[in-house]
Protein backbone atom coordinates (compact mmCIF):
# COMPACT_ATOMS: atom_id res chain seq x y z
CA UNK A 1 0.00 0.00 0.00
CA UNK A 2 1.30 3.45 -0.93
CA UNK A 3 2.08 5.67 2.04
CA UNK A 4 -0.04 8.86 1.90
CA UNK A 5 1.82 12.11 1.34
CA UNK A 6 2.01 14.03 4.62
CA UNK A 7 1.30 17.75 4.29
CA UNK A 8 1.85 20.47 6.86
CA UNK A 9 -0.58 23.38 6.47
CA UNK A 10 0.96 26.77 7.18
CA UNK A 11 -1.99 29.04 7.89
CA UNK A 12 -5.54 27.87 8.52
CA UNK A 13 -7.69 30.56 6.97
CA UNK A 14 -10.16 30.02 4.16
CA UNK A 15 -7.62 28.56 1.75
CA UNK A 16 -5.92 26.43 4.37
CA UNK A 17 -9.25 24.96 5.46
CA UNK A 18 -10.23 24.29 1.87
CA UNK A 19 -6.95 22.47 1.22
CA UNK A 20 -7.57 20.42 4.37
CA UNK A 21 -11.06 19.47 3.18
CA UNK A 22 -9.94 18.40 -0.30
CA UNK A 23 -6.69 16.66 0.70
CA UNK A 24 -8.16 13.13 1.04
CA UNK A 25 -9.25 13.21 -2.62
CA UNK A 26 -5.55 13.44 -3.52
CA UNK A 27 -4.34 10.70 -1.21
CA UNK A 28 -2.87 13.34 1.08
CA UNK A 29 -2.88 13.33 4.87
CA UNK A 30 -2.76 16.63 6.75
CA UNK A 31 -0.03 16.01 9.32
CA UNK A 32 -0.71 19.20 11.26
CA UNK A 33 -0.99 22.96 11.27
CA UNK A 34 1.28 25.95 11.71
CA UNK A 35 -0.71 28.87 13.13
CA UNK A 36 0.06 31.93 15.23
CA UNK A 37 -0.02 29.66 18.27
CA UNK A 38 3.03 27.59 17.25
CA UNK A 39 4.67 29.56 14.42
CA UNK A 40 7.56 30.69 16.63
CA UNK A 41 8.45 27.11 17.65
CA UNK A 42 9.40 25.10 14.53
CA UNK A 43 10.67 22.24 16.71
CA UNK A 44 7.06 21.59 17.69
CA UNK A 45 5.78 21.37 14.12
CA UNK A 46 4.67 17.88 13.04
CA UNK A 47 6.90 16.02 10.61
CA UNK A 48 5.69 16.24 7.01
CA UNK A 49 6.86 15.60 3.45
CA UNK A 50 5.60 18.90 2.03
CA UNK A 51 4.22 22.13 3.50
CA UNK A 52 1.54 24.27 1.85
CA UNK A 53 1.74 27.93 2.88
CA UNK A 54 -1.35 30.13 2.71
CA UNK A 55 -0.40 32.30 5.69
CA UNK A 56 0.94 35.87 5.63
CA UNK A 57 3.65 37.76 3.77
CA UNK A 58 5.72 38.38 6.91
CA UNK A 59 5.78 34.66 7.68
CA UNK A 60 7.10 33.40 4.34
CA UNK A 61 10.83 33.97 4.87
CA UNK A 62 11.08 32.60 8.44
CA UNK A 63 8.80 29.69 7.52
CA UNK A 64 10.93 28.85 4.47
CA UNK A 65 14.12 28.93 6.54
CA UNK A 66 12.61 26.67 9.18
CA UNK A 67 11.26 24.18 6.66
CA UNK A 68 14.50 24.13 4.68
CA UNK A 69 16.43 23.20 7.80
CA UNK A 70 13.97 20.33 8.35
CA UNK A 71 14.23 19.09 4.75
CA UNK A 72 10.54 19.82 4.07
CA UNK A 73 9.60 20.91 0.55
CA UNK A 74 7.24 23.85 0.26
CA UNK A 75 4.33 25.14 -1.82
CA UNK A 76 3.94 28.94 -1.44
CA UNK A 77 0.56 30.50 -2.19
CA UNK A 78 0.81 33.48 0.15
CA UNK A 79 0.54 37.04 -1.18
CA UNK A 80 2.70 40.15 -0.89
CA UNK A 81 6.08 38.65 0.06
CA UNK A 82 7.94 39.14 -3.21
CA UNK A 83 10.15 42.02 -2.13
CA UNK A 84 11.92 39.27 -0.17
CA UNK A 85 12.00 36.79 -3.05
CA UNK A 86 15.80 36.74 -3.30
CA UNK A 87 16.14 36.11 0.43
CA UNK A 88 13.60 33.28 0.18
CA UNK A 89 15.51 31.78 -2.73
CA UNK A 90 18.75 32.11 -0.78
CA UNK A 91 17.14 30.24 2.13
CA UNK A 92 16.77 27.09 0.02
CA UNK A 93 20.10 27.35 -1.77
CA UNK A 94 21.98 24.10 -1.27
CA UNK A 95 19.14 22.58 0.73
CA UNK A 96 17.60 19.24 -0.12
CA UNK A 97 14.11 20.60 -0.83
CA UNK A 98 11.95 21.86 -3.65
CA UNK A 99 9.81 25.01 -3.62
CA UNK A 100 6.96 25.84 -6.00
CA UNK A 101 5.55 29.36 -5.70
CA UNK A 102 2.58 30.79 -7.60
CA UNK A 103 0.09 33.66 -7.35
CA UNK A 104 -2.69 31.33 -8.39
CA UNK A 105 -2.64 27.54 -8.45
CA UNK A 106 -5.75 27.10 -10.62
CA UNK A 107 -4.77 25.04 -13.65
CA UNK A 108 -7.03 27.10 -15.92
CA UNK A 109 -5.48 30.38 -14.79
CA UNK A 110 -1.97 29.15 -15.47
CA UNK A 111 -2.93 27.97 -18.94
CA UNK A 112 -4.65 31.36 -19.36
CA UNK A 113 -1.29 33.03 -18.64
CA UNK A 114 0.28 31.02 -21.47
CA UNK A 115 -2.59 31.90 -23.83
CA UNK A 116 -2.28 35.60 -22.91
CA UNK A 117 1.46 35.54 -23.55
CA UNK A 118 1.09 33.95 -26.98
CA UNK A 119 -1.79 36.29 -27.88
CA UNK A 120 0.25 39.34 -26.87
CA UNK A 121 3.11 38.27 -29.12
CA UNK A 122 0.80 38.03 -32.13
CA UNK A 123 -1.42 41.06 -31.47
CA UNK A 124 1.00 43.65 -30.10
CA UNK A 125 3.18 43.12 -33.15
CA UNK A 126 0.11 44.07 -35.22
CA UNK A 127 -0.45 47.29 -33.30
CA UNK A 128 -3.09 46.18 -30.80
CA UNK A 129 -2.90 47.96 -27.43
CA UNK A 130 -3.15 45.61 -24.42
CA UNK A 131 -5.10 46.20 -21.20
CA UNK A 132 -5.98 44.13 -18.12
CA UNK A 133 -8.86 44.36 -15.70
CA UNK A 134 -9.41 42.17 -12.62
CA UNK A 135 -12.26 41.98 -10.10
CA UNK A 136 -12.33 40.32 -6.68
CA UNK A 137 -14.33 40.27 -3.44
CA UNK A 138 -14.26 43.37 -1.25
CA UNK A 139 -12.13 41.72 1.44
CA UNK A 140 -9.15 41.07 -0.86
CA UNK A 141 -6.32 43.27 0.36
CA UNK A 142 -3.94 43.53 -2.58
CA UNK A 143 -4.82 45.36 -5.78
CA UNK A 144 -3.99 44.57 -8.48
CA UNK A 145 -4.11 40.88 -7.74
CA UNK A 146 -1.01 38.75 -8.04
CA UNK A 147 -2.57 37.02 -11.02
CA UNK A 148 -3.11 40.39 -12.74
CA UNK A 149 0.53 41.27 -12.10
CA UNK A 150 1.60 37.92 -13.57
CA UNK A 151 -0.63 38.59 -16.59
CA UNK A 152 0.97 42.01 -17.00
CA UNK A 153 4.42 40.46 -16.98
CA UNK A 154 3.62 37.94 -19.71
CA UNK A 155 1.80 40.51 -21.84
CA UNK A 156 4.60 43.06 -21.44
CA UNK A 157 7.10 40.43 -22.59
CA UNK A 158 5.71 41.25 -26.06
CA UNK A 159 7.31 44.69 -25.75
CA UNK A 160 4.51 47.05 -24.78
CA UNK A 161 3.43 48.44 -21.40
CA UNK A 162 -0.04 47.33 -20.29
CA UNK A 163 -2.60 49.28 -18.24
CA UNK A 164 -3.97 47.30 -15.26
CA UNK A 165 -7.15 48.22 -13.36
CA UNK A 166 -8.94 46.60 -10.42
CA UNK A 167 -12.39 46.31 -8.87
CA UNK A 168 -13.13 45.21 -5.29
CA UNK A 169 -16.81 44.57 -4.53
CA UNK A 170 -19.11 42.13 -2.82
CA UNK A 171 -18.12 38.46 -2.96
CA UNK A 172 -16.57 38.22 -6.44
CA UNK A 173 -14.24 35.18 -6.32
CA UNK A 174 -12.02 36.33 -9.18
CA UNK A 175 -12.33 37.50 -12.80
CA UNK A 176 -9.41 38.46 -15.03
CA UNK A 177 -9.74 39.94 -18.49
CA UNK A 178 -6.96 40.66 -20.97
CA UNK A 179 -7.93 42.90 -23.85
CA UNK A 180 -6.24 43.97 -27.09
CA UNK A 181 -7.64 47.08 -28.76
CA UNK A 182 -7.15 48.66 -32.18
CA UNK A 183 -8.95 51.49 -33.98
CA UNK A 184 -11.14 49.05 -35.92
CA UNK A 185 -11.47 45.90 -33.79
CA UNK A 186 -10.85 44.47 -30.34
CA UNK A 187 -10.23 41.08 -28.74
CA UNK A 188 -10.85 40.12 -25.10
CA UNK A 189 -9.89 36.97 -23.22
CA UNK A 190 -11.50 36.28 -19.82
CA UNK A 191 -10.96 33.76 -17.06
CA UNK A 192 -13.67 33.57 -14.39
CA UNK A 193 -13.34 31.58 -11.19
CA UNK A 194 -16.70 30.22 -10.03
CA UNK A 195 -15.32 29.39 -6.59
CA UNK A 196 -12.02 28.93 -4.78
CA UNK A 197 -11.69 25.17 -5.14
CA UNK A 198 -9.39 25.32 -8.23
CA UNK A 199 -6.81 27.23 -6.18
CA UNK A 200 -6.76 24.58 -3.46
CA UNK A 201 -6.79 21.70 -5.96
CA UNK A 202 -3.84 23.17 -7.83
CA UNK A 203 -1.89 23.55 -4.59
CA UNK A 204 -2.55 19.90 -3.75
CA UNK A 205 -1.41 18.84 -7.22
CA UNK A 206 1.71 20.94 -6.71
CA UNK A 207 2.38 19.25 -3.37
CA UNK A 208 2.34 15.85 -5.06
CA UNK A 209 4.46 17.07 -7.99
CA UNK A 210 7.21 18.64 -5.87
CA UNK A 211 8.09 15.33 -4.21
CA UNK A 212 11.65 14.30 -5.10
CA UNK A 213 12.46 17.60 -6.80
CA UNK A 214 15.04 20.13 -5.67
CA UNK A 215 15.22 23.83 -6.39
CA UNK A 216 12.79 26.60 -7.34
CA UNK A 217 9.74 26.04 -9.57
CA UNK A 218 6.58 27.74 -10.83
CA UNK A 219 3.34 26.38 -12.26
CA UNK A 220 4.94 26.62 -15.71
CA UNK A 221 7.22 23.78 -14.66
CA UNK A 222 4.37 21.66 -13.33
CA UNK A 223 2.33 22.18 -16.52
CA UNK A 224 5.36 21.96 -18.85
CA UNK A 225 4.38 25.29 -20.43
CA UNK A 226 6.99 26.95 -22.60
CA UNK A 227 7.29 30.69 -23.07
CA UNK A 228 9.63 33.66 -23.23
CA UNK A 229 8.44 35.48 -20.12
CA UNK A 230 10.74 35.55 -17.10
CA UNK A 231 10.74 32.45 -14.92
CA UNK A 232 9.32 34.50 -12.07
CA UNK A 233 6.23 35.63 -13.99
CA UNK A 234 3.98 33.70 -11.62
CA UNK A 235 5.61 34.94 -8.44
CA UNK A 236 4.07 38.28 -7.67
CA UNK A 237 1.10 37.49 -5.49
CA UNK A 238 -1.83 35.15 -5.19
CA UNK A 239 -5.49 34.89 -5.90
Amino acid sequence: MTTPLRVLLVGHGRMGRLVETLAPEYGITVAGLVTSANASDPAAWPEADVAIDFSSAAAVLPTTRALASRGTSLIIGTTGWHQEEQAVRNAIEGMNIGVLAAPNFAIGVNLFLAIAEQSARMLVARGFAPWIHEAHHAAKKDAPSGTAVALARVVESAGRTVDVSSTRAGHIPGTHTVGFDSPVEAITLTHMARDRTPFARGALEAAKWIQGRRGWYTMRDLLAVEGNAADGDALKGKE
